[in-house]
């Protein structure tokens, strides 16, 4: 190997590294450089050129970039197809975009050594994008994209359109980017792939308003509702995504996906894999389809006409890229029918396993083995896997989430071999119980890098599936979710509190992408506290009572909304006029949305109604600024408060109304705040790890938001709970105890799920005192857990006996004795202290030499 192609490839090996953990691309510059391809240049841009015999995916994504440039430089590039004979006739540097094995003239590059594409070959999803010196006589230059397979080419091309300041999101989130007059890619390869996850994809549920109201009354009304143009959208933004899958809308007011026979086509055409909800086996859409009656969706009496119809859907859909849900459910989202144990219920399951299968084989016209199919463990159906529900070996098992963001379920080391591997189902948006969330979307990146990063570290690496509702506004949600599902080295526990700024810095530019940033956080960490859905303490269809929230409490919250949203005023004037109509979505909306239905419930609760209604009136006034004046109505009847309507009200807030004033008591404002005693769980004196496990914040995570501490590696070994004070991590709190006796104590976790098992344990110990070991049932699904997950909570309690004060009390001063040292044991890693309680019967908290907060 001579030293150029030497040198080219240790360049290669560098970039490859690089780019696979950046997003702020700063390889694509306005200003020219030595040895910079002119992708606009004297107000010339340089032609695009995509070969004839390539996916068509291609010259889609080709026309993208066409349009992209034509966006940021005002020039418009030619596309071209030339024959690769005449190829040789282009003499002005261009873009050549193109498959291995599918473009000509980038595989005589590859030949003639012009291209060292490394390992690229092969390679899932992975692509390239190269300058090449003199690719031809008389051509300088060229920009070659090249993609292993047609994925990686059509994310090769949209990287290029990111680099330019084109983000994923410019259509569905009005984004525009700077206006640039020329445009120069530097020298070198950039190495990209494959992704850290195989299929990534997004689950719309639509439940009847959203982007179902929006489609039928405004984007695609010859349709009624969501169909082809709008599904053209969403596969465009999956791909600016780096995704790949798409469980398409399922609920009754949305016709099925394949009632429009051109949607499987056009997501053929654009390389996205189509799959199906957890309740929808073999790309049926059972609420749309099915039209025998309900009680005939039984396998146990009809499995000959429900094999039929499923059998239906192989015939016209089976020669596309899917991936197969297997299984059984009822006909939406409930039990399935026929079995009445879960013993036969089992049985069945694995008899339809191998009908199904079957029917896979014969109309792929594939090994079975090859073909991709998953198997989701939703709601009851985890109970039946636990049970011993055997599931084929290469079939893909996706956990779920327990709907409110936390995952339910990891596989152990004997499940890791499985040569189907696991994934995962995800919510940023849920309808049920215990209460739904569909208007605002506030799960905290931090929670969610949390709970994806360690899924991910516990094998969850095949498919990952985020249901987003509506798509908006679950904008920055979908973002890191995708970010994480391509590439999960690129946040990581030192710098995920980073995604903001960056998210920020690629939307709205580097000047204010901090003061952006920092509005976020503060979003998430209110919101987290108490989701905006959640704004009333009873649940759906009981009785109404006041918050848990006293006077003090109540007044404080209102007070940070109130600074949030004049914050958001004043950087909205700094904000240039291009970029207002995606402010108001991405920031404004979300923050003003929020606080205002803070205002008005809590306003109301403590019987200041004039303010409550003033709240209410400007809510809907900022909601109707969404539908009409956002992009002169682009987005009309898209945006709606919840509660959206009337239905599902078992699983919703109710409308909201000023209350009577027997529910807003004047005691609610007269009442004083009772003092408790904690200290943030990041706040300790010392931590003391071991080599298997240490203590680590997670910043940006838990109630107050500066962060919550857990236990890493996620995979670290349980402690023996005999050896805690000898083996266990420890965190240790220095803390002046004015009393003696017992005193309660209450650990605020996470309300995570355990790695294994159904307790989250943790022990905990006074001084040299051999340590308690605390355990906490998760009850999934109880009434403790579903107050858990409203308030982002659960609590373990535990007394500790103090023998001794740690301060002397004498006539007017306070003289201070040694601090004693409350301790913390690690048990299991996945267990997350949010903050430590000490109940000293009402003393000051500076008695205990802690930060006073309020419970």
């Amino acid at each position: 190997m001579g030293a150029a192609k030497i040198m080219q490839s240790v360049v290669l090996l560098w970039c490859s590294f690089f780019t696979a953990h950046s997003i702020a691309a700063d390889w694509v510059d306005s200003r020219k450089h030595h040895g910079d391809f002119p992708l606009v240049a004297k107000k010339q841009a340089a032609p695009i050129v995509i070969a004839p015999g390539d996916h068509k995916l291609v010259t889609l994504a080709a026309r993208d970039l066409v349009n992209d440039i034509a966006q940021v430089t005002g020039r418009k590039p030619s596309l071209l197809k030339p024959k690769t004979t005449a190829f040789t006739d282009l003499k002005t540097p261009a873009v050549i975009i193109g498959t291995l094995g599918k473009n000509p003239v980038i595989d005589n590059l590859v030949a003639s050594g012009k291209l060292n594409i490394g390992d690229l070959r092969g390679q899932w999803e992975s692509f390239l994008i190269a300058v090449v010196e003199q690719p031809h006589a008389g051509m300088e230059q060229a920009l070659v994209i090249v993609g292993s397979d047609k994925r990686g080419t059509a994310y090769g091309v949209y990287e290029l359109s990111q680099a330019m300041g084109v983000s994923p999101w410019h259509w569905w989130a009005d984004l525009v980017p700077e206006k640039k007059a020329s445009l120069y890619v530097a020298a070198a390869s950039r190495r990209f792939g494959p992704p850290s996850v195989k299929y990534r994809g997004i689950f719309i549920n639509d439940e009847g308003w959203g982007i179902h109201q929006w489609a039928a009354k405004t984007f695609e009304p010859e349709h009624a509702g969501i169909g082809p143009k709008t599904y053209q959208k969403v596969f465009e933004l999956l791909l600016r995504l780096k995704a790949n899958t798409l469980w398409p809308a399922m609920h009754p007011v949305t016709k099925p996906f394949n009632h429009f026979p051109e949607n499987a086509r056009l997501a053929d055409s654009y390389g996205i894999v189509m799959g199906s909800s957890h309740a929808e086996p073999m790309l049926r859409n059972n609420v749309g389809e099915w039209q025998l009656p309900h009680e005939q969706y039984n396998y146990v009496s009809h499995p000959e006409t429900v094999k039929a119809y499923w059998q239906t859907r192989m015939e016209s859909n089976g020669q596309f890229e899917n991936i197969y849900t297997l299984g059984m459910r009822g006909i939406h989202d409930s039990y399935m029918q026929g079995p009445t144990t879960d013993a036969q219920r089992i049985q069945l399951l694995q008899n339809i396993f191998t009908e199904q299968r079957g029917l896979i084989k014969k109309y792929t016209r594939q090994t079975v083995e090859q073909v991709p199919q998953m198997f989701c463990a939703y709601k009851e159906v985890l109970g039946l896997y636990r049970q011993g529900l055997a599931v084929p070996d290469d079939v893909t098992i996706v956990w779920p989430d327990d709907n409110f963001g936390y995952m339910r379920n990891f596989a152990n080391a004997a499940e890791r071999k499985r040569s189907g591997g696991f994934g995962i189902y995800y919510h940023l948006s849920y309808l049920g119980a215990p209460m739904a969330y569909l208007w605002l979307n506030t799960t905290p990146p931090a929670l969610i890098w949390q709970e994806l990063s360690k899924s991910y570290d516990m094998g969850a690496d095949r498919l990952w599936i985020v249901n987003v509702g509506d798509i908006k506004p679950a904008e920055i949600g979908t973002e890191l979710f995708f970010q994480m599902a391509w590439d999960i080295k690129r946040w990581q526990l030192h710098n995920q509190q980073d995604f903001l700024r960056t998210w920020a810095a690629r939307e709205f530019g580097d000047e204010h992408a901090e003061a952006i940033a920092g509005l976020m956080r503060d979003y998430y960490q209110l919101n987290y506290q108490r989701k905006p859905e959640h704004l009333q303490w009873w649940l759906p269809r009981t009785a109404p009572r006041l918050s848990d929230l006293n006077a003090q409490e109540v007044s404080e919250r209102l007070q940070a909304f109130q600074q949030l949203r004049v914050r958001t005023e004043q950087l909205r004037k700094k904000i240039g006029d291009a970029q207002q109509y995606a402010f108001f979505q991405l920031v404004a909306y979300p923050i003003n949305g929020s606080a205002l239905a803070n205002i008005r419930f809590l306003e109301g609760e403590r019987g200041n109604i004039t303010a409550a209604k003033a709240a209410d009136a400007q809510l809907n006034e900022e909601t109707a600024l969404w539908n009409d004046w956002l992009m002169d109505g682009k987005w009309r009847h898209f945006m709606t408060v919840e509660p959206a309507s009337s239905e599902w009200d078992k699983y919703r807030l109710a409308p909201w109304v000023p209350p009577q004033v027997t529910l807003s008591q004047a005691a609610k404002t007269t009442n004083p705040a009772v003092q408790s005693f904690a200290v943030d769980a990041e706040n300790f004196t010392r931590k003391i790890d071991r080599p298997s496990a240490s203590w680590q914040i997670i910043q940006g995570l838990g109630r107050s938001g500066a962060g919550a501490v857990g236990l890493y590696p996620i995979n670290a070994p349980a402690i023996n709970i005999y050896t805690l004070r000898q083996q266990a991590p420890r965190l240790e709190y220095a803390v002046d105890f004015p009393v003696t006796g017992k005193l309660k104590v209450q650990i605020h976790l996470i309300p995570t799920h355990p790695l294994h098992g159904t307790s989250l344990r943790l022990g905990i110990g006074l001084n040299d005192e051999p340590p308690e070991l605390l355990e906490l049932d998760v009850k999934d699904g109880s009434a403790d857990w579903a107050q858990g997950v409203l308030n982002s909570v659960r609590i373990l309690d535990a007394t500790i006996q103090v023998k001794h004060t740690g301060q002397v009390k004498h006539p007017g001063q306070v003289k201070h004795s040694d601090k004693q040292t409350l301790n913390i044991y690690g048990v299991d890693a996945g267990v997350l202290v949010d903050k430590i309680v000490v109940d000293v019967d009402g003393l000051p908290a500076s008695y205990l030499g802690l930060p006073a907060r309020q419970h």
